[in-house]
């Protein structure tokens, strides 16, 4: 019997053989994208409390009441846009689910979807599994998006622009000039915008999140994701949520429920009660990184690496063209062999990555004292 592959062209990914090597190697790993500390112990307590109190069964498909109205009400402070609990937010399994739930409820065969170069990876297959025509559009050096460009790329068979803010990996967040620049090409086509944003609340030196359903001009032709894992340090969770107009939240709902239905019902509860107990938490988690973020650069620029604008995320990128003329992925596994730290070429978030890039990925969600021994053994270099 012939398996013919829905995915010929995909092997195991750098990310995997990165993780292999260190685990191999006792490198110290910079380049696992989540956290290697732990959440709150007050969220711990209340998910074993509602465990505990017979929360182990289906929750509503929707998520759980509580969740939908603590995040319509912290979503208003902090960004002054009135959501309603019940129809126009999902608490879903995950982000990743997400993004591929609100892709197949606008995209159909022979649809084009635009997206953004280095690029989340789950954003392509999941296009071609829907048999969308991905477009793929290479961020500039500085990582930002070129609108001249996208305006040149979109054709009548556009239906979706696939943005990221904060990104990963690059850190960089969208502008006001951005969502501008974003209305003036969708405004008179039937072009719908989904947004990643699954480190908002991760963003630093003062500066605003902005997002496209925040914007009144493209709230009805919106679609935004978030991560209450990334959030709270708890990634394993895979709680995310979705947020949208009715009319898209009813299509959305119509995929979901049959890909995920739900999420456990416990942690629904428990960050429910969390974002109960400290409604300023989400300020305080931008301090919080913001601090790993500069203890991290400082640390870099004591080596031989430039270090790139960070803006948002718990990523941090560097150019190493001043310490070798190899390729990425040659010298991330260089690097985890000596001085024996993981790190992420970021050529593996790209289609076509740029031939003279020199720049890797650095995840600083680490404690303070595997930042330090990082940094140490990057100094040797």
């Amino acid at each position: 019997m012939e398996v013919i592959s829905r995915f010929p062209n995909i092997g195991q990914t750098i990310f995997s053989k990165i993780s292999a090597l260190s685990n191999q190697k006792k490198a110290i790993n910079l380049g696992q994208g989540f956290p290697n500390f732990e959440g709150d112990e007050f969220l711990y307590q209340r998910l074993k409390y509602y465990i505990d109190h017979g929360q182990n069964q289906y929750a509503p498909m929707t998520g759980m009441p509580k969740l939908r109205e603590i995040v319509t009400l912290r979503h208003q402070e902090i960004y002054g846009n009135a959501v309603h609990p019940q129809d126009e937010v999902t608490i879903t399994a995950g982000a990743t689910v997400s993004i591929f739930c609100a892709l197949s409820a606008l995209v159909s065969p022979g649809d084009e979807v635009i997206s953004f170069d280095p690029s989340y990876d789950s954003y392509t297959p999941n296009i071609e599994l829907l048999s969308g025509v991905s477009k793929r559009i290479n961020l500039t050096a500085d990582f930002q998006i070129d609108w001249d460009l996208v305006k040149k790329t979109v054709t009548s068979k556009t239906k979706v622009i696939l943005l990221n803010t904060p990104h990963n990996p690059a850190g960089s967040v969208l502008t006001q000039d951005d969502l501008d620049k974003l209305w003036d090409i969708v405004k008179d086509k039937n072009i719908f915008i989904i947004s990643d944003e699954v480190y908002q609340h991760i963003i630093f030196d003062g500066k605003k999140h902005l997002s496209p359903f925040n914007d009144e001009r493209m709230r009805n032709r919106s679609i935004a994701i978030s991560s209450f894992g990334k959030s709270f340090h708890v990634t394993g969770w895979k709680v995310g949520y979705v947020l949208s107009s009715k009319e898209l939240m009813t299509e959305f709902r119509k995929v979901y429920q049959f890909i995920s239905f739900t999420t456990f019902a416990a942690p629904q509860s428990a960050l429910a009660d969390m974002m109960e107990k400290n409604p300023n938490y989400f300020q305080s988690l931008a301090k919080f990184y913001q601090q790993k973020r500069d203890f991290l650069r400082d640390g870099l620029s004591h080596t031989k690496f430039k270090v790139l604008p960070c803006e948002g995320s718990f990523f941090q990128l560097a150019d190493y063209s001043e310490i070798s003329d190899k390729e990425q992925n040659d010298f991330v596994m260089d690097l985890i062999d000596s001085p024996g730290v993981a790190t992420i070429p970021i050529s593996g978030f790209y289609q076509s990555a740029p031939k003279s890039q020199k720049v890797i990925r650095f995840c600083f969600a680490k404690t303070e004292e595997v930042l330090a021994q990082a940094i140490e053994r990057l100094k040797t270099i």
